[in-house]
């Protein structure tokens, strides 16, 4: 392994070695403390721009699956780059298609893997996908640094032997600055028509040619996982998927789906927008959102957002339903957060963080429109709150009979 380095913009240093792909890398350098889902975790489109630390010290013991599509049916364009030949735009096996941090940052890469389902070694895969990784560091001090500094900008820089590369992050470009949901975001429409599930953890639903007629929802793209689109599928959805700055407002549909994504939500303002037209619209049809679809949406009915000191990426954030006494622990991963101070009268939290009392969820207080900081799909992470989407679908059953009340 060749020597390897990550440089902070504060100046700090950690020396390591490489045993991903040979190349610099400039991001944001956060930190994941979840013990598993690291395959899951690098090919979450949210991660986008970003250099992801995993606190686990053990990372790649077992492996990565294939990542060859198998649940879903689709038809139009996908920018999935793994797919054969004959399966475009269907869902592949992991959160997207393709690799999306800057670069990996662990304690103790495990060279050896072993899993029944394993097809490579993570090295291999970060080789392929040209994503260069670091091994050998203190992670625990580089999160203590982030933690009491805050994330900030880094750069990996991969073969420091005999060499004057010692430059810093100088003259790049903030995280917050770029338009990161506009590089990872779908470029046409995609349609997935609701199937039978192929696990027996979800009840299976009735093909769509024995359905008269299914509830269509508009999935508005900023950064999809692929596990959000299943949930909905398997629930007997048809899922329209939009790219981020497309005007859904023209199409005919029974509900709208609001996708996490990377960046701050400033930079969506096409998104939000389009957004307040649906609010505003005389038509009542329930809405849902996840993660950056959170912010979107309070971005939309007139809140404010913020960046977190060093965010919420883990899968045992715990967040209680406001007004209750339920506690749930959930799957997380963002920077930014919803400043409910700012929310307007006719609306309120659905959600709070048991950790920093910071945002989790908003709702309206009379319409069918709800969202969540965290993410109830988990993949990976706990799967306590995916019951959210079948309080989304209830909704969408009860609209599309005449009525219009909330089931939250």
């Amino acid at each position: 392994m060749r020597e390897a380095k990550l440089i902070l913009e504060d100046g700090t240093e950690f020396i390591g070695r490489s045993f991903g792909y040979d190349a610099d890398a400039v991001g944001e350098v956060v930190f994941n403390t979840a013990m598993t889902g690291y395959p899951e975790s690098l090919t979450d489109p949210s991660y986008a721009g970003q250099i992801l630390v995993t606190t686990y010290p053990l990372i790649g013991n077992y492996g990565v699956p294939s990542n060859l599509p198998q649940l879903g049916e689709a038809t139009g364009a996908s920018e999935f780059p793994l797919q054969l030949e004959g399966d475009r735009g269907r869902l592949p096996v992991l959160e997207s298609g393709r690799i999306h941090v800057k670069a990996l940052v662990v304690a103790d890469y495990s060279e050896a893997y072993s899993h029944w389902n394993a097809k490579e070694s993570l090295a291999a895969w970060l080789k392929r996908e040209k994503v260069p990784a670091i091994t050998g560091i203190d992670t625990r001090r580089l999160t203590m640094v982030l933690r009491e500094s805050g994330v900030m900008m880094g750069r990996v820089i991969i073969g420091t032997e005999g060499t004057e590369k010692t430059e810093g992050t100088e003259n790049t470009e903030s995280y917050g600055s770029v338009n990161w949901v506009e590089k990872v975001s779908c470029k046409d429409i995609i349609t997935y028509h609701p199937t039978a599930a192929h696990d027996d953890s979800v009840s299976s639903v009735p093909s769509v040619s024995s359905v008269p007629s299914v509830p269509k929802v508009v999935l508005v793209d900023c950064g999809v996982k692929a596990n959000i689109i299943r949930c909905l599928i398997r629930r007997g959805i048809e899922v329209v998927r939009v790219p981020w700055d497309y005007d859904f407002n023209q199409l005919e549909f029974d509900g709208l789906f609001l996708a996490n994504g990377p960046g701050d939500p400033e930079q969506c303002s096409k998104t939000v927008e389009h957004i307040r037209t649906f609010l505003e619209s005389k038509q009542v049809r329930p809405c849902m959102g996840i993660c950056l679809g959170n912010q979107l949406l309070a971005r939309a009915a007139g809140a404010k957002t913020y960046k977190l000191k060093y965010g919420h990426r883990s899968h045992n954030q715990p967040v209680q339903r406001v007004g209750t006494t339920q506690c749930f622990i959930t799957s997380q991963n963002h920077g930014y957060a919803v400043d409910a101070s700012t929310l307007p009268d006719d609306w309120e939290p659905l959600f709070v963080n048991m950790n920093d009392g910071s945002n989790e969820g908003i709702r309206h207080k009379s319409n069918p429109w709800m969202s969540a900081q965290f993410h109830p799909e988990a993949c990976s992470g706990p799967t306590d709150t995916e019951w959210m989407f079948d309080e989304f679908v209830n909704c969408l059953n009860t609209v599309r009979t005449g009525r219009t009340e909330s089931s939250l």
